[in-house]
């Protein structure tokens, strides 16, 4: 028999009678899904717009409300999930009519509980396949779309992912926030033979300890306050595909070994549940912060730091790959005019070179953010320094002795300077006569 590790699927009940609710659940709970019920219409409705689910099973006759229009309703909301009609033996006509409305299936009660399971599986198993084949999809326009390079250097770091890829070994990708870690990162999975099965992203900085832990490993219905129904865990969707940790530097300390203990042997326990439970899971991760400097100051595990470590690829900063400005606004526009039907075509040739000059300290995020406003309020073909909205050089602002400002600001500004100039968080360091963990520990007071 399966074990709930082996099944996936997120399932919504909906129907008007308790007893029937209970029935379903408890069969496709014990079968490893994750269930959720309503009771009517507006229930349903108002849980779809919270949650992403797979497969709804649907009462055609839910007290007041016509089923047929829930249906319609669902076919808007949640285009991708499939549905099935729960229909008495008198309404199966009507419950044909639903499929003709988008239904994929109906069942007639009363159903025995192997006439639910199979209806189950063969939906949900369609619907993953549909999700793969759109996943695949998604990574060969994202590998042709976003991983690309004219700059010889970063030409040789593409390649060197691609070669790294086809390994299962941890990587580490460092660089500069907006540089396009996590395309990196969608690339090598694509690029692997894991590439099939999910890639699951996790980031880091939006979540404390325990609920690191639970998004994570998941947990039992009932394990804490506010547990009310029972989750498998990102390492559980990952299973024989890849778990991408976000910013990885914000990883909360407290469940560092156990992140350390899943990375080594593969193994974990959801909260609550005591049992131990293997999941075949690749590991990258990324970050902009100095992960060696963290450990130094005891802020990241140096056991964990090193299973992470295995490869390290850096990115490198927008403005040290010039080649490659051009190419990605082009591209950049193509999209947002597709997107907002608007009428640029092409960039004057003041705009390009303003481009070309800007430094672009938040690199390829940023490129993307100017010219994404850049369509939007352009009204002519060629879009003009103007419409990109782009500072003055840094050099034709930047602070000079004696002018009127505090030494917060004086340090601040040379700081910041330093630090675009260097290539490493011990460089910039040694260049300001500090040691790292004071230029760190300035970095966050300063807000830099």
């Amino acid at each position: 028999m399966e074990t709930m590790e082996q099944k996936s699927g997120r399932i919504l009940l909906v129907d008007d009678e308790a007893a029937i609710l209970r029935t379903f659940r408890y069969c496709l709970e014990d079968e490893g899904y994750q269930v959720i019920t309503a009771s009517s219409a507006a229930q349903a409705e108002a849980v779809i717009q919270q949650q992403v689910f797979d497969l709804c099973f649907l009462d055609l006759r839910l007290g007041e409300d016509n089923g047929l229009d829930v249906l319609a309703h669902m076919r808007i909301q949640a285009p991708w999930m499939r549905v099935v009609i729960v229909t008495a033996h008198s309404a199966v006509d009507s419950a044909v009519n639903a499929m003709h409305a988008g239904a994929t299936d109906y069942l007639v009660k009363p159903c025995s509980p192997d006439q639910l399971r199979l209806a189950a599986a063969k939906q949900l198993e369609v619907r993953q396949l549909a999700a793969r084949l759109e996943a695949l999809e998604g990574e060969v326009r994202k590998r042709s779309d976003s991983v690309t390079s004219r700059c010889p250097a970063m030409m040789g770091i593409i390649e060197t992912a691609r070669q790294v890829a086809t390994t299962d070994a941890n990587i580490l990708i460092l660089g500069e926030s907006g540089t396009g870690k996590g395309e990196l990162a969608r690339a090598i999975h694509g690029w692997s033979k894991r590439a099939a099965k999910a890639f699951v992203t996790i980031n880091c900085p939006s979540l404390t300890g325990d609920l690191m832990e639970s998004e994570l490993f998941g947990h039992t219905r009932g394990a804490f306050t506010g547990a009310n129904e029972s989750t498998l865990g990102r390492v559980s969707q990952a299973d024989g595909g890849t778990l991408f940790l976000d910013e990885v530097g914000d990883f909360p300390l407290a469940i560092q070994p156990k992140l350390l203990r899943f990375i080594q042997d593969k193994e974990y326990e959801r909260i609550g549940d005591p049992v131990t439970r293997h999941a075949n899971v690749r590991i990258l991760a990324a970050t902009n912060l100095d992960l060696s400097e963290m450990v130094q100051t005891g802020q990241f595990r140096e056991d964990l730091y090193y299973r992470l470590n295995v490869i390290t690829i850096t990115l490198l900063p927008l403005r040290e790959r010039p080649e490659d400005i051009l190419d990605l606004a082009d591209r950049f526009l193509a999209h947002f005019v597709g997107e907002y039907a608007r009428p640029a075509k092409n960039f004057s040739e003041q705009a390009r070179q303003a481009l070309l000059t800007y430094k672009w300290p938040d690199n390829i995020r940023e490129l993307r953010n100017v010219i994404e406003r850049a369509t939007i309020i352009c009204s002519e073909d060629l879009v003009q320094l103007s419409h990109l909205g782009l500072a003055e050089p840094a050099a034709s602002s930047a602070p000079r002795i004696g002018a009127e400002m505090s030494l917060v600001e004086l340090e601040r500004a040379h700081i910041a300077a330093v630090l675009a100039n260097s290539s490493t968080l011990e460089q910039a360091a040694k260049t300001l006569g500090i040691d790292a963990s004071t230029l760190y520990r300035k970095r966050k007071q300063l807000d830099l």
